[in-house]
């Protein structure tokens, strides 16, 4: 391709490498200029014709509010991008493979990975425009066209996958609910020693009870809090006194503890340490600190009478779809009501017209 100078270029500190027998370069680019010189295709232009997939706007805002809430302490990952121009690159004191990197202005650069990365580095500059003097690392490549682009985009994204939710609450420091799950797991029964912290499910021959992340749920719903809401030191002290007072009524938790129960046996034939019986245990929580605040630990004594195998019928009706244990929204909300009609506490009208649709 000829190169296209329009006399002016943006210049980038660099190194080159060669990957698959094609040349890339790492440069590093202030974040002022990331909106000025990444573009993406429009929205409208059909799939066959574009490069990435289209921008979905609903990922912007927590990925900005990001930006904005942790200026000293974020981390955004590099931008790949395709430059339709022969790049320059001069090598540093003739060290080779290091030095400036020299693109036009006028060129088209494509992002093939990292549009809502760009999209949101836009969005927080307006509102706090010192970010720009920060930057983000950038990995280019020559465009080769589009099938070239479009099978780039596909291989970098081919092998991505998410962590689990288990292990993003293991070592999430900013979001409050997963600092009061390490604290439960960590610290109080029945959750220390008994916790998968890393996965999130639980193979049938392990030798823990629950996940990290069904602990994160089932608290949230325990304590109504929603992901963004922040703890203070007596609910989190609530949370634990509640969850020690179940382990006091469900015997078979007990007999784990005090090692009577195997934890891979208890989990084959009891609901209560999957996700669905766990969180129907915190929403039945909720309504039971709202409505009995000084006499629950008395009322929740109600809960040894409860039969938590999966064979019991009420389970199979309420906590299953096609005889496996659900954690849909309703699976969990009937599990709980049979909850809180064993304890005796009244139904919402929702929960009253979610029974009639059992019967």
């Amino acid at each position: 391709m000829q190169n296209q100078d329009s006399g002016y270029c943006y210049s980038f500190p660099a190194v080159r490498g060669i990957q698959a027998g094609r040349p890339f370069y790492i440069a590093t680019c202030p974040l002022r200029i990331i909106p000025k010189i990444f573009s993406y295709n429009e929205d409208d232009v059909p799939p066959e014709l574009r490069a990435q997939r289209t921008l979905n706007k609903t990922r912007i805002p927590d990925m900005v509010k990001y930006l904005l809430e942790n200026p000293n302490d974020y981390v955004f990952s590099a931008l790949t991008a395709s430059v339709g121009v022969d790049i320059d690159f001069e090598d540093h004191n003739g060290v080779p493979n290091l030095g400036t990197l020299k693109i036009p202005m006028d060129a088209q650069i494509l992002i093939n990975d990292g549009q809502h990365r760009r999209k949101a580095i836009e969005e927080a500059l307006k509102e706090n425009p010192d970010l720009g003097q920060d930057n983000v690392p950038v990995l280019f490549f020559m465009d080769e066209g589009l099938k070239r682009s479009q099978q780039m985009f596909a291989d970098l994204n081919k092998y991505a996958v998410k962590p689990s939710p288990s292990l993003s609450t293991r070592y999430d420091h900013r979001d409050e609910s997963s600092s009061v799950a390490r604290y439960l797991a960590d610290e109080v029964v029945p959750f220390a020693g008994f916790t998968e912290m890393e996965k999130s499910s639980i193979s049938p021959k392990s030798n823990k009870l629950f996940t990290l992340s069904s602990i994160k749920q089932a608290t949230r719903a325990l304590l109504a809090k929603g992901p963004k809401d922040t703890f203070d030191e007596k609910e989190r002290e609530l949370a634990a006194q509640y969850w020690q007072e179940v382990t006091k009524h469900i015997p078979e938790w007990r007999m784990v503890i005090e090692k009577e129960l195997s934890p891979a046996q208890m989990r084959l034939d009891f609901i209560h340490a999957h996700g669905v019986g766990l969180h129907a245990i915190g929403l039945l929580g909720k309504h039971l600190l709202c409505q009995e605040p000084h006499n629950w630990q008395a009322r929740l004594s109600k809960l040894s009478k409860v039969n938590w195998l999966k064979t019991n019928p009420e389970w199979v009706r309420r906590s299953m779809n096609l005889g496996k244990l659900s954690k849909s929204t309703q699976n969990i909300q009937l599990t709980a009501n049979a909850l809180k009609i064993e304890l005796g506490l009244p139904l919402t009208p929702e929960e009253k017209a979610l029974e009639k649709q059992l019967s």
